[in-house]
């Protein structure tokens, strides 16, 4: 394809760039709202069931797409891309905060301030994926995500 028939679509790098951010972030997205939203409550699935299944999933998914989500979560870019990024942890934190609010209504999660904590949460995963993203050996994905899932359990406030 040719450079000017891109140009016909979007008038700049920056906006193509940008459109194929918020193309890869909504699948991500996507899928862990998917998850989420598969541990339905009424099957005898828990707030804390709902809140491991979507952070495994982010986590698994950055581990096993290592250069996409490091482009997704920590790559230096452009400020209209910067744009996208937060508008696509904001979406992550909508999803959190959900089933936060769900966890304080049922007694499993203390109580707390779900938006702050929803965004605190996103943030945390975030960062703490950027060293394992960028290094060049394989650790252990179970260990870590398993080490993610129990760190974002008492973030909440969940005692097992």
């Amino acid at each position: 394809m040719a450079s000017g028939t891109i140009y016909r679509h979007f008038p700049n790098k920056s906006e193509l760039v940008a459109e194929v951010f918020r193309y890869a972030t909504e699948r991500e997205v996507a899928a862990v709202a998917q998850a989420c939203d598969a541990q339905t409550v009424e099957g005898g699935k828990t707030a804390v069931d709902k809140l491991t299944a979507a952070v495994e999933t982010f986590a698994q998914r950055a581990l096993l797409g290592r250069t996409l989500a490091y482009a997704l979560i920590a790559e230096p870019v452009d400020p209209r891309v910067e744009q996208e990024r937060l508008r696509y942890r904001f979406a992550y934190a909508e999803i959190f905060e959900d089933v936060i609010a769900l966890g304080i209504q049922r007694g499993e999660f203390v109580a707390q301030n779900c938006q702050i904590t929803a965004a605190a949460l996103v943030g945390m995963l975030a960062e703490s994926l950027v060293g394992p993203l960028k290094k060049e050996h394989e650790h252990d994905h179970d260990d870590l995500v398993h080490s993610l899932t129990a760190l974002v359990l008492r973030a909440v406030g969940f005692k097992s």
